[in-house]
């Protein structure tokens, strides 16, 4: 038996429907049951299976990456209950189901049943397609020694091996993650290195954002969430004896500190990062270190991560 996974319908209800992935067989029935001492009529009745894309600025129209029908019945007329059995082969489901700002991605079992004179009796079933990723053969590791910027200030160019932090010789910080590749259930290991400080900081954290960006053109729409926050100190960070005090600090200039990372990915609902999506949409992660100052100025620096779902060990 397939296994089941919680779906949110529009209507903000979840149901448990089957979950599956790409290439596996789709095998089911479908049990048509007249009104008691009522015929149906019918012009043929059939199953598809469908792989749609709705784009939120442009509801109603879907566009359908998949496509599969199977006939199940021959025009005619219904009794009693009848049951069609059906089986869609090493389906090819390239996509992952998601459920986005903008943008649906899903997967539909529609049933038809043609009748003359009168509407079509039409039913639908969802059913959830993950795909899973093998752990990447190469995981580099991401170190950052750059400047960092306020937000009123326009990015300064990325490096792809180094950046720089800093604000005009007053900040200097380097940053380094463990990897660059994370799979949902991962964990973002990592360091800060304090170079330099000679402004007053109140606080900084650690944001993990999700960019979903749909359509094209004139009509592209980015839409920007803050998934996590995670602390990482409140008040600059001083020396005070052989070790490193977080208590707040008056401006200080020195080298050497360093604060660790260790953020558990588990309980937050992250998708895989997706690229170009059949040309409709893409989700991309990235890492938001955010200092404050304690005139509440904001400085912060983005780093993309890349997320993948790695299929779990029985």
């Amino acid at each position: 038996m397939e296994e089941a996974v919680p779906l949110k319908k529009e209507n903000g209800k979840t149901v448990m429907v089957a979950l599956f992935q790409s290439q596996e067989n789709i095998v089911g029935e479908v049990v048509i049951e007249p009104i008691h001492g009522k015929k149906v009529e019918h012009n043929g009745i059939k199953i598809e299976l469908l792989g749609q894309i709705e784009l939120y600025f442009d509801r109603g129209n879907f566009y359908d990456f998949t496509s599969l029908v199977r006939e199940l019945d021959v025009p005619g007329e219904l009794y009693e209950r009848k049951t069609y059995p059906f089986e869609f082969s090493t389906v090819e489901m390239p996509y992952e189901s998601y459920n986005g700002v903008n943008v649906r991605l899903r997967y539909i079992l529609k049933v038809t049943i043609s009748r003359n004179y009168v509407s079509n009796i039409v039913e639908y079933q969802d059913f959830v397609v993950r795909n899973y990723t093998p752990p990447p053969s190469i995981n580099n590791s991401i170190k950052v020694v750059d400047k960092l910027i306020r937000k009123d200030i326009f990015p300064l160019k990325l490096n792809y091996t180094s950046m720089e932090v800093g604000i005009e010789d007053c900040l200097h910080i380097e940053f380094e993650y463990s990897k660059s590749k994370y799979h949902l259930k991962d964990v973002i290991v990592g360091k800060i290195y304090f170079l330099l400080v000679r402004i007053k900081l109140k606080n900084m954290e650690l944001e993990i954002r999700r960019r979903e960006s749909t359509g094209s053109g004139p009509n592209t729409y980015v839409e920007t969430e803050t998934l996590a926050k995670f602390e990482l100190m409140d008040g600059a960070p001083v020396r005070d004896g052989p070790g490193i005090s977080l208590t707040r600090a008056t401006s200080n200039a020195f080298a050497g500190e360093s604060i660790p990372i260790r953020l558990f990915l588990s309980p937050y609902e992250l998708t895989p990062t997706y690229r170009n999506i059949n040309n409709k949409f893409s989700v991309k992660y990235y890492l938001n270190l955010v200092l404050v100052d304690e005139e509440d100025r904001r400085y912060f620096k983005q780093q993309e991560i890349t997320v993948y779902r790695l299929l779990e060990s029985s």
